[in-house]
């Protein structure tokens, strides 16, 4: 399924304010931005190799926090006071998963797992959120068709 840009970032944009309200005070520093595709320079920090990038591996996400290579970063900067970026990409999860449904689903979780790696976590440590196949199976359990209904739905509505 492809969603146009602006519903793109809806959906992304729909993740962050879903968020407990108590996480918003560690986010000051957290730009959020959507791109349709990772650049092979990103995919370079990501740790893909040459031959990855050929073959058309990609990302869903990225996380980039602030680099203290700078010559002003000096050993009084606070890193948590550092902006970071948050990439989301919106062309590979359009390619892996053409159910509505499960698009959306996979929106929710790069944002999620890309926050997290803000907060400390390692991709280890997000394996068990990664492989469920919906954890958010009590806000979202529309099947293909109930999604596509309710968004005609709200077109015409609007």
């Amino acid at each position: 399924m492809q969603l146009t840009m602006d519903d793109f970032c809806a959906e992304v944009k729909k993740t962050m304010n879903s968020l407990p309200s108590f996480f918003y005070e560690h986010l000051d520093n957290v730009v959020v931005e959507v791109q349709e595709f990772p650049t092979n320079k990103t995919l370079k920090k990501a740790s893909f190799s040459d031959a990855e990038i050929k073959e058309g591996h990609s990302l869903f996400g990225f996380f980039e926090p602030m680099e203290l290579s700078h010559p002003w970063a000096g050993d009084a900067i606070d890193i948590h006071s550092l902006t970071h970026k948050l990439t989301i990409f919106k062309n590979p999860h359009e390619e892996s998963f053409p159910d509505p449904v499960q698009l959306i689903i996979e929106i929710r979780k790069t944002v999620i797992h890309e926050l997290a790696h803000h907060f400390g976590l390692s991709d280890k440590d997000l394996e068990n959120f990664d492989n469920n196949p919906n954890p958010f199976s009590k806000e979202i359990s529309l099947t293909s068709k109930e999604y596509k209904d309710e968004k005609k739905s709200r077109k015409k509505n609007t």
